[in-house]
């Protein structure tokens, strides 16, 4: 926290928060007259502006240029999420309603299912689940055949000796020396790896500018990419993404695309969750903060599950960043938890 934050006055807290919970229910700009009724502050219409552009100094609000009200900026809700929200745990009503959905005799896969599609009832944003990841099949190798027509014939072997086939289409024509030097590059890296590690791997890969990559590493992960998308199809559970449709901020046509685009191709959404799975307790991701473009008007709010304190997978809830964060967050962590015990029941 900078200097500058930290020495935010007790008011100007106060109105920010006042300000954030307002634009929450209604999505609109707030002006000076509910700022001060929503406060409960008995302050000059020319203190409040004063404090307003404080604020704005700050860089937690903004004016659209439409409106002579504000609205919070991701840096306004990463102080109010950090330093001014209440929390408070989920009644008991609650958490049973939770528990009973996941006590009922289901599969992991069911299980999954109903809770990502219960965190989309209960919030009314979209829940989103990855499968337990039990197994942990071994990346044994992958060999590239030349077909007709700009086409590839990938061949994964994992786990028990398990083969997958599948056609790639490329840019170009590649040559069958240039296929088995892909080949010869991706088995001597990702050979007795966990294909969890292999796509975690390629996915930075493909983040990262790697000057020093030549033509044939860049066609061998992006080939390797493809092969593994096939195996990732169900590697989490996505319920409610239509009631996403119903907050203005996301409803642009062009945004929904996007939006859409990348719950459809999972790659960057997979990425976020794997990074997700490696840390700890309740994690929020506001707005650009993801580092995901088509994020940048979305916040995520997960949290891991565990069997036997090994982590086996995450669970969350995506929404625009006015979402009630004092809601979710409680909601997404007793879910996190009782999915845990389900699973563990079942083991």
């Amino acid at each position: 926290m900078s200097e500058s934050t930290a020495d935010i006055s007790e008011r100007a807290q106060l109105m920010l928060r006042a300000l954030i919970e307002r634009y929450v229910v209604d999505g609109q700009p707030v002006g000076s007259r509910t700022l001060a009724r929503e406060a409960g502050l008995r302050l000059s219409p020319a203190t409040i502006r004063n404090v307003m552009a404080d604020l704005e100094e700050l860089g937690f609000v903004s004016s659209p240029h439409t409106s002579a009200g504000r609205v919070p900026t991701v840096q306004g809700y990463r102080f109010f999420v950090d330093t001014l929200l209440s929390v408070k745990p989920l009644d008991r009503q609650a958490v049973e309603q939770i528990r009973a959905e996941l006590e009922v005799e289901q599969s992991p896969k069911d299980l999954v299912e109903s809770a990502s599609g219960m965190l989309s009832g209960i919030t009314q944003l979209a829940g989103i689940v990855t499968l337990p990841r039990h197994e942990h099949p071994l990346f044994k190798r992958v060999e590239f055949l030349p077909l007709s027509e700009n086409r590839v014939l990938a061949i994964l072997v994992a786990g028990n000796d398990e083969v997958q086939n599948r056609i790639l289409h490329t840019e170009r024509t590649i040559s069958a020396a240039e296929l088995q030097q892909a080949s010869n590059y991706l088995n001597q890296l990702f050979t007795g790896k966990d294909l969890d590690e292999v796509r975690a791997a390629l996915l930075h890969e493909m983040q990262e500018t790697r000057s020093n990559m030549n033509e044939m590493m860049m066609t061998a992960i992006r080939m390797a990419d493809q092969v593994l998308e096939h195996n990732a199809d169900e590697d989490f559970v996505l319920a409610g993404q239509t009631n996403l449709m119903e907050f203005h901020e996301l409803c642009d046509v062009e945004k929904l695309r996007n939006l859409f685009d990348a719950f459809s191709t999972k790659r960057d959404i997979l990425h976020l969750l794997d990074q997700c799975v490696h840390g700890e307790g309740i994690q929020i991701f506001i707005g650009d903060e993801s580092g995901y473009r088509m994020l940048d008007e979305c916040s995520m709010v997960t949290a891991p599950y565990s069997v036997d304190g090994q982590v086996l997978g995450v669970l969350g809830v995506i929404g625009p960043t006015r979402m009630a964060y004092e809601q979710v967050i409680p909601i997404v962590d007793v879910t996190a938890r009782l999915l845990g015990a389900a699973l563990n029941t079942r083991e």
